[in-house]
């Protein structure tokens, strides 16, 4: 059983920097990948970033490309997504989430664990 915090979301003005943290307790953190989603108000959650579990490699959706960055802290059972550059469209909650297997997966429906969302809002 995995848990999962989330935090570092805030107000920011476009073209702005947040860092967001997913905090996971549990075992065997390193065996998980961990994605990003969000979900703005009135859309579907989407699929933000996430990082493989055995060799690191990452994945990032077409509009967060170039701007967004995740990675793994695995001493620390902590993900982070530092976000440039960001965009009123950037708004949404920000939930971090994990699965058991070794490889990414855009698909919200396979992973197991969730956290409680983190709200990140776009406003000059």
């Amino acid at each position: 059983q995995l848990q999962l915090v989330e935090s570092g979301g805030g107000l920011v003005q476009p073209g702005g920097s947040l860092r967001l943290s997913c905090a996971v307790s549990g075992y065997t953190f390193d065996a998980y990948v961990i994605g990003w989603f969000r979900q703005a108000p009135g859309k579907e959650r989407e699929v933000v970033s996430c990082i493989s579990s055995n060799d690191g490699s990452t994945y990032h959706a077409d509009s967060v490309k170039g701007r967004f960055t995740i990675a793994r802290d695995n001493a620390n059972n902590t993900v982070y997504l530092q976000m440039n550059s960001l965009k009123p469209a950037d708004t949404a909650v920000y939930y971090c989430a994990a699965t058991h297997r070794d490889y990414c997966s855009g698909y919200s429906m396979i992973y197991d664990y969730w956290g409680q969302g983190t709200q990140v809002t776009l406003s000059s």
